[in-house]
C-alpha cells in the first residue's frame, strides 16, 4: 500500500513538468512561423512595389528579334548556270562575281544586232546617194526648162518675122507684084514658125512637169534619209539591249555582305526573276519588337531603349525607338484574320516597333544575326 502510494506520488510529481514541456514547444514554433511569414510578406511586398514602380517607367517585351537588310540574288535573264563562284556563308564585297550563266546565245544576239546596225548604216548611205542623184536630176530638169524657155523666145521672134513677111507678101500678091509661089512660101514659113513655137511651148511644159517630178522624188528620197537614221537608232538600241543582256549573264554582288545557303549548281537552268540565294547585307542591323497594343500608350519615338540579346549572354546594347509600324503584325500576315465572320474572340494585337542601336561602334554588334531573340526595355521617362 505504501509502495502504491509512493508510485502515485511520483507520477503526480512528474506530470506537471511534462505538461509544461508540451505547451512550450508550440509557442516557439508559432513565433518562427510568424517571423518567416512576415519576412516573406515584406520581401514579396517590396518586390511587388519595385515591379510596380518599374512598370510605371518602363515597357518590356521578349517578343523581339534582330533584323537586317537581306538582298535576294535574282538573275535578270534566263540561262544555264556555267559557274558558281561562292559558297555557303561566304563574305563577299560589292561587285564580286557570284554566278556566271552560259552566254553563247546572248553573244549571238549581240553579233546579230551589230550586223543589223551595219545594214542600217548601208541603207543610210544608199539613201544619201539617191538624194544626191535626185538633186543632180533637179538641176538638169531646171536647165531643160531654161533651155526650152530660151527656144520659145527665139521661136517667138521667128513667128513675128514670118508674120511680117507674110503680111508684105499678102499685100504684094494683090498687086500681082510677086508670084503665087512666093506667096505660098511666105505662108508656109509663117505656119512653120507658129507650129514650132507651139512645139517648144509643149516641150517646156513637159520639162516643167519633169522638174516637178524630180523635186518630188528628191523630197521622198530625203525622207528616206530620215527613215534610215531612225532605223539606225533602232538598231543601235537593239544592240545596246543585246549587250546589256549579255552583261546580265555575269551576276555580281549588289553590296557587301554574307551569302546564305547556296542552293544552285552548274548546269541548272534558271528563269529570269527566280531567286537563287540571298545576301545578308552588313550595312546595318536593328531590332523589331512586337509590343502589345496596350503597351503603346506612353511609348514615343526617340525614347531610350535597352536591348539584351539572348545569344550574347544577356549583353546589353543602348538603342533608340525610331518608328512604329503603320499596322499590326496580323495585317501583314499571309492570311490576316477576319474578325467580322464567325464567332468573335478578342485578342490583344501586337504592333511592330523599330529600334535602332545607338553605339554602332560596339564590337559585339558584328556578332548579331537576323532572327536572334532579344529582350527589349523601353524607358518611358
Amino acid at each position: 500500500m505504501e509502495t502504491q502510494a509512493s508510485n502515485k506520488t511520483t507520477t503526480n510529481n512528474h506530470t506537471p513538468s511534462m505538461a509544461g514541456i508540451e505547451t512550450a514547444e508550440p509557442k516557439k514554433r508559432s513565433k518562427g512561423f510568424v517571423i518567416v511569414l512576415a519576412a516573406l510578406v515584406i520581401v514579396g511586398g517590396g518586390f511587388g512595389i519595385t515591379k510596380y514602380l518599374h512598370a510605371q517607367h518602363h515597357e518590356e517585351t521578349d517578343d523581339a528579334q534582330i533584323d537586317a537588310n537581306i538582298s535576294p540574288v535574282i538573275p535578270r535573264v534566263a540561262g544555264y548556270i556555267s559557274e558558281v563562284r561562292v559558297k555557303d556563308n561566304q563574305y563577299v564585297k560589292k561587285g564580286d562575281t557570284l554566278i556566271v550563266l552560259d552566254n553563247r546565245d546572248y553573244q549571238i544576239k549581240v553579233d546579230q544586232a551589230d550586223a543589223a546596225v551595219a545594214a542600217a548604216n548601208s541603207n543610210l548611205s544608199v539613201a544619201q546617194a539617191t538624194t544626191s542623184a535626185a538633186k543632180v536630176g533637179i538641176y538638169s530638169a531646171q536647165a531643160n526648162v531654161t533651155t526650152a524657155e530660151a527656144q520659145i523666145e527665139a521661136a517667138k521672134v521667128n513667128v513675128w518675122r514670118a508674120n511680117q513677111d507674110y503680111t508684105r507678101y499678102a499685100n504684094l500678091i494683090k498687086d500681082h507684084s510677086i508670084t503665087q509661089q512666093q506667096y505660098d512660101e511666105a505662108l508656109a514659113a509663117k505656119q512653120r514658125a507658129e507650129r514650132q513655137l507651139q512645139v517648144l511651148v509643149e516641150q517646156k511644159n513637159a520639162a516643167s512637169r519633169q522638174a516637178n517630178a524630180v523635186v518630188s522624188q528628191s523630197n521622198a528620197t530625203g525622207e528616206q534619209i530620215s527613215v534610215a537614221n531612225a532605223g539606225i537608232k533602232q538598231r543601235l538600241a537593239e544592240l545596246e539591249t543585246a549587250k546589256l543582256n549579255l552583261s546580265y549573264t555575269v551576276i555580281i554582288a549588289p553590296a557587301d555582305g554574307k551569302i546564305s545557303k547556296v542552293g544552285v549548281q552548274p548546269g541548272q537552268f534558271m528563269q529570269a526573276g527566280q531567286t537563287m540565294f540571298s545576301i545578308v547585307l552588313n550595312d546595318a542591323v536593328w531590332v523589331v519588337a512586337n509590343f502589345k497594343e496596350t503597351q503603346l500608350n506612353k511609348m514615343k519615338i526617340g525614347q531610350k531603349v535597352t536591348v539584351s540579346i539572348d545569344a550574347l549572354g544577356g549583353h546589353e546594347f543602348e538603342a533608340t525607338l525610331t518608328s512604329f509600324a503603320p499596322a499590326t503584325g496580323a495585317r501583314f500576315a499571309l492570311l490576316p484574320p477576319d474578325n467580322a465572320s464567325g464567332n468573335f474572340v478578342k485578342v490583344v494585337q501586337r504592333v511592330p516597333v523599330k529600334i535602332e542601336f545607338v553605339n554602332t561602334s560596339d564590337p559585339r554588334i558584328k556578332d548579331l544575326r537576323p532572327g536572334m531573340n532579344a529582350d527589349v526595355d523601353v524607358h518611358l521617362d
